[in-house]
């Protein structure tokens, strides 16, 4: 064969080689969008919007969690001197206990480093993990529609041994101790084992609860202990027992966010990635309705591997 690279590329097709050619491109780099008000400063618009969690979202292009998206833009306003106020638009469910605490951290965080008001916004939903990041705010608003509560631990694990069973298929784990395979799916749980994820459930409840106390300094414990059954509450009853601060909508909750900065007028920004487009500050809601918080995750984040997972998470 005359050409080289012809029967170099022909050689390499024909052993089987392949080559992984990216189609689409990882995300871009952050920039700022105003879509609102006018001046010099800014009030930070960050998403808090489906299920809390610390896995990427895959697809055609994969995205970062919940917790690096978040991460990554409190680290950019923590450069901007411009950013006098942070809003948080949540609308979610909840999603897993460590991802719930690691958000509500770098928020507390953030606020105690550039010492600005941050307020909470409840839209559709804010259960469970939502209404614990929420806590970390200096307000929380609520819609009149917005379910919010659900205050409590929840933790699902599956038993397929009848399952198995029925198609002859047997599971051997082969352990260095007898509580090794706790949880498993293959077996079914034990009085002793049950009480050891018991355990650990009334750990992370406690945590939520000391969680809710220092955002609800108006709320003794023994009173957040009768809210916190798991119930969930709309935004009036929710008011009502002291959980949230007011009841309104989101440019209400930038009106707070400027008034607690001292300021008359600000722009209201976010940051989005290349291609990405906001007209105004309810734009680019990532599930549009309640319910629909509940399609963003699956069984397989509640039992990623066999093995279960502690949510703050409200479940119907």
């Amino acid at each position: 064969m005359r050409n080289p690279i012809v029967a170099g590329v022909i050689g390499l097709l024909l052993s089987g080689c392949t080559f992984n050619f990216p189609l689409f491109p990882g995300p871009g780099p952050l920039q700022e969008m105003q879509v609102d008000g006018s001046g010099k400063a800014k009030v930070l618009l960050v998403e808090i919007s489906g299920m809390i969690s610390s896995q990427e979202k895959d697809g055609f292009r994969s995205t970062p969690s919940m917790i690096a998206s978040v991460k990554e833009q409190l680290t950019r306003a923590a450069k901007d001197e411009q950013i006098k106020a942070v809003v948080l638009r949540i609308n979610t469910p909840g999603g897993t206990v460590t991802a719930s605490d690691i958000i509500y951290h770098e928020l507390k965080t953030f606020k105690a480093n550039r010492k600005v008001p941050i307020v909470a916004s409840i839209m559709d939903l804010g259960t469970s993990g939502g209404y614990y990041i929420a806590a970390a705010a200096d307000r929380v608003l609520a819609h009149p529609s917005s379910v919010t509560g659900s205050i409590g631990v929840i933790m699902l694990t599956v038993n397929a041994k009848g399952l198995l069973e029925k198609i002859g298929v047997d599971a051997t784990a082969v352990t260095s101790g007898p509580r090794k395979d706790m949880g498993s799916p293959f077996r079914t749980m034990t009085t002793e084992e049950r009480a050891i994820f018991q355990g650990l459930i009334d750990s992370f409840y406690q945590r939520f609860l000391t969680i809710v106390q220092e955002g609800r300094s108006n709320l003794q414990m023994d009173q957040i202990k009768r809210l916190a059954d798991g119930r969930i509450y709309t935004g009036e009853q929710a008011k009502e027992a002291g959980l949230v601060d007011e009841i309104g909508y989101l440019e209400d909750a930038v009106a707070v966010a400027k008034k607690r900065a001292g300021l008359t007028e600000a722009r209201v920004v976010t940051y989005q990635r290349p291609g990405e487009y906001s007209n105004n500050v309810y734009s680019k809601l990532a599930v549009p309705s309640g319910l629909a918080g509940l399609a963003d995750f699956d069984l397989a984040t509640l039992v990623r591997g066999g093995t279960p997972q502690f949510m703050y998470l409200w479940m119907p």
